[in-house]
């Protein structure tokens, strides 16, 4: 596949996917998550590559979720070779491939940016970055593994504050609530995470493999919410009140939900 969303590079045991969509602050469309769940497949089967990190082009954003505008303008996310938004497929495979996936988030992590580096294995932060839902405010939900998952992580009382909120934390704070592993200079950022996949690759493939599955077994009921919630998802965002947000993204204005109260 020519990436025209990402870029795809294998540096000794680790494959980097970076999401390059800077002018959108890296926010996904039907193409980009289709070439990322591609670029996870050829890690996969690389056996060279023993972790993966993703991380965003340029210094504002690692990925600021569905690319709104796009919603906006078009209705969905876009053409994608398959004829469909794999958002879902994309959030297994990060899950099910059998190598340690790394975020190294280098700024705005938000709406379903920040559901991708939740679903990673690890997480390190630059000190610049900012953590976030936006879902609510701009007619769009995550109600699978982007809050079920999200309140393992940070328990129920901080993954409601996060999307009833819509707030942004910063780094430090996101550490402090277990949700990033660590947080370091924004320049060393990539360095960073660089060594940590060079220290998984000195460890068992196969031991590192079984880990993962058996984290990822106390959850995998999970994926069955969050196919469920894709359908909805599908099905709220072509409505009325779900338009109402992206289009009120899109002409920089404060949406108006008063009508879909107690709808």
């Amino acid at each position: 596949m020519n990436y025209e969303d990402i870029e795809y590079t294998v540096e000794g045991p680790t494959a980097i996917i970076t999401m390059n969509r800077p002018q959108r602050y890296n926010a996904f469309r039907a193409t980009t998550v289709e070439e990322m769940i591609n670029a996870f497949r050829r890690a996969w089967a690389d056996r060279d590559v023993q972790a993966v990190i993703l991380t965003g082009a340029g210094e504002k954003a690692f990925c600021t979720g569905g690319d709104v505008k796009q919603r906006a303008e078009t209705g969905d996310y876009g053409p994608s070779e398959s004829g469909m938004f794999e958002i879902g497929n994309l959030h297994k495979t990060i899950r099910d491939i059998p190598k340690p996936v790394i975020a190294a988030v280098n700024g705005l992590a938000i709406g379903g940016g920040h559901v991708l580096h939740v679903l990673c294995d690890l997480t390190i932060a630059a000190d610049t970055a900012r953590f976030g839902q936006s879902g609510p405010k701009v007619g769009s939900f995550d109600a699978g593994f982007g809050s079920a998952f999200l309140a393992r992580i940070v328990g129920e009382k901080r993954a409601r504050e996060i999307w009833y909120l819509c707030r942004q934390y910063d780094a430090e704070t996101a550490e402090r609530w277990g949700l990033v592993n660590w947080v370091v200079p924004a320049a060393d950022l990539l360095d960073e995470a660089k060594k940590v996949a060079a220290e998984i690759a000195e460890k068992s493939p196969t031991t590192i493999k079984f880990l993962k599955q058996s984290f990822n077994a106390d959850t995998d009921h999970q994926a069955g919410l969050s196919n469920m919630a894709m359908s909805a998802l599908d099905l709220f965002t072509h409505s009325p009140e779900g338009l109402e947000g992206a289009t009120a993204f899109a002409e920089k204005r404060v949406p108006d939900f008063n009508k879909y109260v107690g709808a």
